[in-house]
């Protein structure tokens, strides 16, 4: 989601880019090259990510990405993800004298632990460093994670925040026809949570905490969006709970609306855009303090914050949440100014000069944090992407 308004953004300013991307699981073999406004895409093989088939993992391609860039040259490549298609991009941008930059997306290491092969975590967080270390720019979306990752020895770090719609996520979109489809009455609260449906979104501390709140108001809704591995799984053990499926777009945007509690219970996130979306849309937060959450969230404002890894905290504000509803309705009133100001088209504007003065400026090292500049040219991008 990030990506695409990141290229959709890059493309409205003129900008040509191409994704290299691995071709995921529905699509089909026989294209190699997609076409659309602004934008190139070229699907490789690929594999499918252990204890997540429904996204494959981009393989090194090394020799066709040189034989590309060789025949057409780009201004700069971007690596959106760090796995083996990122790096053997990275490698290949060297090899061939080409500027290239990098964003941390996802806390691969943090999910170890999940997955229970939580020995690999200093493998893995060592892998990543080195990956971003060989670019100009490590992009990250919150000052939190631009400190820890300062701390563990990345360099050239920038501040790339994320954007919200408000003129899509809004507290207007609420539906009282889709509350009723949920078994919700009027004043019945419904607890929402959109995410992947996979281990490391913390679902198990999720369901511990509406099984809290239905001891106190049995009226009470869980509604879940999304997809993944773990859905069927989620759906079997918890009958009571609404799974509406994946949704984008004016669809996601009424199911955010007819909420009235945003529950947050992973502590894996880089950002989190699911907050600032909730945010939006006017619901009441109970998340864990780091992320999106603690950039956006003011306690007692807009949301209830716990401390990392709290989980009794956790689960007692979801039950206050619930409890309280003056404390709900005066949360979700301010919620969505917190947002306001926050636009994707801000946020592109310096992405797009931090990438300019990295093509401008390939031998030349970034400091922390910059300021921000407003764009002032037009160049290609060449985009290396995500699995």
């Amino acid at each position: 989601m990030t990506l695409g308004h990141l290229v959709d953004g890059l493309a409205r300013r003129g900008h040509r880019i191409t994704i290299i991307r691995p071709r995921q699981r529905q699509e089909s073999p026989r294209y190699s090259v997609t076409q659309r406004v602004g934008c190139r895409q070229v699907r490789l093989p690929g594999v499918p990510i252990p204890g997540y088939p429904q996204l494959r993992l981009g393989l090194p391609a090394s020799g066709r990405m040189r034989q590309m860039w060789s025949l057409n040259r780009p201004d700069l490549v971007h690596v959106a993800t760090e796995g083996p298609l990122g790096a053997s991009a990275i490698s290949t941008a060297r090899k061939l004298g080409l500027p290239v930059t990098s964003s941390f997306h996802t806390n691969f290491d943090q999910y170890t632990r999940d997955y229970r092969i939580g020995w690999l975590k200093p493998v893995v967080a060592a892998w990543l460093r080195h990956v971003h270390n060989r670019t100009l720019r490590t992009f990250v979306p919150t000052h939190d994670l631009l400190a820890r990752l300062a701390g563990e020895g990345y360099h050239n770090l920038r501040l790339l925040s994320r954007g919200v719609d408000t003129t899509l996520f809004t507290p207007a979109r609420r539906d009282e026809s889709l509350r009723a489809a949920w078994g919700a009455a009027p004043d019945d609260p419904v607890i929402l949570h959109v995410g992947r449906m996979a281990a490391e979104k913390n679902y198990a501390l999720l369901f511990r905490a509406f099984d809290a709140i239905k001891a106190i108001e049995p009226r009470a809704r869980l509604v879940l969006v999304g997809d993944g591995p773990l859905l069927s799984a989620y759906q079997r053990q918890r009958p009571d709970a609404v799974f509406t499926g994946f949704y984008t777009g004016v669809n996601l945007a009424r199911l955010y609306a007819s909420g009235d509690i945003y529950l947050h219970a992973s502590v894996t996130e880089t950002f989190g855009n699911v907050i600032t979306e909730a945010l939006g849309s006017g619901l009441a937060i109970g998340a864990f303090d780091y992320a999106a959450a603690h950039e956006f969230v003011r306690p007692e404002h807009n949301g209830l914050l716990a401390p990392v890894g709290d989980e009794p905290a956790f689960i007692a504000q979801a039950v206050r949440l619930v409890r309280d509803s003056a404390l709900r309705a005066r949360l979700s009133a301010a919620a969505p100014s917190a947002v306001r100001t926050n636009s994707w088209e801000a946020i592109i504007a310096r992405f797009e000069a931090d990438l300019l003065e990295a093509a401008a400026n390939p031998h030349r090292t970034s400091h922390p944090t910059a300021p921000e500049r407003p764009a002032i040219i037009h160049r290609k991008s060449v985009i290396s992407s995500r699995p």
